[in-house]
């Protein structure tokens, strides 16, 4: 068990180490960059912007300034952003709590609902439950979460008034109940697609369980059949289900980042896009990290579970 964890934390390194290359590389070499803020100002020469270029560490190589910047992330420095002049980390970590939250909560609408109605598809397999749910599900798989947003806005803020159409909270008003109303729409509209994916993996799941022998044999000795579906076949149909928990957390985030935007959530999605539109290099690779930090968290720690439950895993 440990060398198969020690080889997937050496897998992960590596992946790190590529990311950081790859994102670095392309933020740089793309069109504009900070400076180009700077040239909008006609009051702006080119002295001015070769003296702010050297402030920044602009003008030197690239790969000096990978190497810097890689160095400095490794002792804990993340940089400072060129917008605001406020640690990494710092601005990081004033928008974490309002994407955690929205993550956790589309999470946990999804984990319920999509096994639920993976488990009831199974065992109503081709009935018309079943039916709506597939189709239902390939129509949230096939509609982008944009706008799906931009739906709930309208119906549900616009025409009827019920949701608020943005923001984290009410101007004013900073209650737990405020926020949970601002919540549901962003929330729901995240855990649409999850929703849609968990039900797709859990009917397959729940269907290769209850063809196999034991299950039958459970079912001819005159078992319950809700004693068999809890106890013999949903804890191992189950199993599966913890690598689709870690794989989905690169969809979650994608979806959040979405999501955020079309609600003006004020999470890391959001700060992430606006980082990228004022060329804030240091925000940008750092958010781009931290994401990618997390996903591999989440891959490993699926990988360990799975292994800690099936030993083949491990020693294949």
């Amino acid at each position: 068990m440990a060398r198969y964890a020690f080889e997937r934390l050496i897998q992960a390194a590596i992946l790190l180490l590529l990311v950081s290359m790859l994102g670095f590389a392309i933020l740089h070499l793309a069109p504009g960059g900070p400076l180009s803020q700077f040239a909008l100002s006609s009051q702006m020469s080119q002295e001015d912007l070769d003296r702010i270029a050297h402030q920044l560490g602009l003008d030197r190589p690239l790969p000096v300034q990978y190497l810097d910047w890689l160095w400095r992330m490794l002792s804990g420095d993340w940089g400072t952003s060129f917008r605001d002049g406020e640690p990494v980390l710092k601005i990081i970590g004033s928008h974490l709590g309002a994407t955690f939250e929205l993550m956790a909560t589309a999470t946990l609408i999804a984990i319920i609902l999509g096994c639920w109605i993976g488990i009831l598809g199974a065992i109503r397999r081709y009935s018309l439950f079943d039916t709506l749910a597939t189709v239902g599900a390939m129509i949230a798989l096939s509609i982008p979460t944009f706008w799906f947003g931009l739906v709930a806005i309208y119906i549900f803020s616009v025409e009827l008034g019920w949701l608020p159409a943005g923001n984290r909270h009410t101007v004013g008003d900073g209650s737990l109940l405020d926020l949970l109303h601002h919540l549901i729409a962003p929330a729901i509209v995240l855990a649409l697609v999850e929703t849609a994916i968990w039900a797709r993996f859990m009917r397959s799941s729940m269907l290769d369980v209850i063809s196999q022998d034991y299950i039958r044999t459970a079912n001819a000795k005159g078992l319950p059949a809700w004693r068999v579906l809890s106890v013999h076949a949903l804890r191992n149909a189950l199993l599966p289900m913890i690598t689709v928990a870690g794989l989905q957390f690169p969809t979650l985030l994608g979806g959040a980042l979405v999501a955020e935007t079309v609600f003006t959530w004020p999470g890391m999605g959001r700060l992430f896009l606006d980082s990228i539109g004022y060329r804030d290099y240091p925000v940008v690779m750092g958010i781009l990290m931290f994401s990618a930090v997390m996903v591999l968290i989440g891959s490993f720690l699926a990988d360990m579970l799975y292994a800690a439950v099936d030993p083949r895993i491990r020693v294949g």
